[in-house]
Parts: structure tokens; C-alpha cells; sequence
């Protein structure tokens, strides 16, 4: 499940930020703006899906969605949460290409700003210049 969650942020980078990423395995240990999203597969497996963006990454993606350079905390969270909604939900698109991935997804919800501390399966890190993104996996 990861990989194709993995796909559909590649797939943000190259449509919508349009600057080159790298996919690292590394998890930063820097502040994030954490969001998830719960998703559940039609073979009734559930996942919780984290997104933690540093500050920075959010804020590339409030210059590139609301054209705004210097946004607040509040704007940031809704960037994270927004960010989780379309990957996640471009990555039900994918899955629904393969039937045995298939899933629901429930509403993105926003945990906290901290050090990503929580448990997890599977992580990668989305890096885009200096920017970086976890990705990470759990099932429920």
C-alpha cells in the first residue's frame, strides 16, 4: 500500500510542484505539521496513513496553491491536511487500477506540530530541495 501512496506523491511533485524530489528512507527528525487519514481496503484491512510536513514543504504549498509567501500557522495545517486529501485520495485512484488495493478513505484530520513519534509499519521521506515530507503507514 505504501509503494502506490509513494506513486501518487511522486506524481504531486512532478504535476503540481514541478521541482525535483528524492525518495529517502531516512525519517527526519525535524518539527512537522502532522497530519492522517484513515483509509480502509475492500478486503476490510485498515490503515492509518501520517503525513508530517516540515514547515517549509506546507509552506511551498500555500506559495504554489494560495499564492502566498509568508502564511500563517492555521494556513499551514489546512496546506498539511490538504496535501494528505489529494495524495491519498490520487493514490485510491491508483489502487483502484489494481482491485486487490481498493480502498475507502475517510477525512484527513490534523494530529499536532512535533517530532513524527508515532508508531508505524512503513516511512519514507519526500525531499524536495530542503523540504521534507513523511509518508508513513499503519495498520489499525
Amino acid at each position: 500500500m505504501l509503494k502506490i501512496i509513494i506513486e501518487a506523491s511522486k506524481n504531486f511533485c512532478i504535476h503540481q510542484i514541478r521541482v525535483p524530489h528524492e525518495i529517502v528512507d531516512d525519517l527526519t527528525q525535524k518539527r512537522t505539521l502532522i497530519a492522517y487519514i484513515d483509509i480502509e481496503a475492500m478486503n476490510g484491512k485498515k490503515h492509518r496513513i501520517y503525513i508530517g510536513a516540515t514547515p517549509s514543504f506546507a509552506q511551498r504549498i500555500s506559495t504554489l496553491l494560495l499564492e502566498e509567501d509568508e502564511s500563517d500557522e492555521n494556513t499551514l495545517i489546512d496546506m498539511t491536511l490538504e496535501t494528505t486529501n489529494l495524495i491519498v485520495g490520487s493514490a485510491k485512484v491508483l489502487a483502484e487500477q489494481m482491485s486487490e488495493y481498493a480502498y475507502t478513505m475517510s477525512t484527513p484530520h490534523f494530529e499536532k506540530i512535533d517530532n513524527f513519534d508515532f508508531a508505524y509499519d512503513q516511512a519514507k521521506v519526500l525531499r524536495v530541495e530542503n523540504d521534507e515530507m513523511i509518508i508513513a503507514i499503519k495498520e489499525l
